[in-house]
């Protein structure tokens, strides 16, 4: 653990790209993601009145059996970055988790992140980033002040 009660990074030097994703998932910031963090983070995803909380329920409990490999009920995150790694196009699949993360991160649903949505969520992560970084970052994913950057721009952000 890190001096700040958190656990030391042990991203690969092949790709430490899937941390940001990994961090916005793990809501309670303790280095490990549980049921209870994909609750709230599925919780910022609209969904349509037929999904049902036991659906939902029986996911989280498949999402997590399927990457926890030491059973211990977690994911931390070199069994995260294995899922990721050996999904089948990585961060690019089209309806996977980076499209999840990006619906959260887009609040007004415009299918754009705006300089308010990445503000947003660079501040409810604990990211510290001031506002020539978030420039850099929209101009990074391709975008500009005005539009935001699509879906295929935050994969460009988080190198994907």
């Amino acid at each position: 653990m890190c001096p700040s009660g958190r656990l030391a990074s042990s991203t690969t030097a092949s790709n430490p790209d899937f941390r940001p994703a990994f961090e916005i998932i793990d809501a309670d910031r303790d280095g490990k993601i549980s049921s209870d963090d994909l609750r709230a983070f599925y919780a910022g995803i609209p969904r349509s009145s037929s999904d049902k909380d036991e659906d939902e329920m029986m996911m989280i409990g498949t999402m997590i059996s399927v990457a926890d490999a030491n059973k211990d009920g977690f994911v931390e995150f070199d069994e995260f970055e294995k899922v990721l790694e050996t999904a089948p196009h990585g961060c690019r699949s089209g309806d996977g988790l980076m499209r999840d993360v990006f619906k959260v991160m887009d609040k007004d649903g415009d299918g754009r992140l705006s300089y308010g949505d990445l503000k947003s969520y660079m501040e409810s992560a604990g990211l510290a980033a001031n506002d020539e970084e978030i420039k850099a970052m929209i101009r990074l994913g391709g975008g500009d002040s005005n539009g935001g950057v699509s879906y295929d721009g935050l994969l460009k952000i988080f190198g994907c």
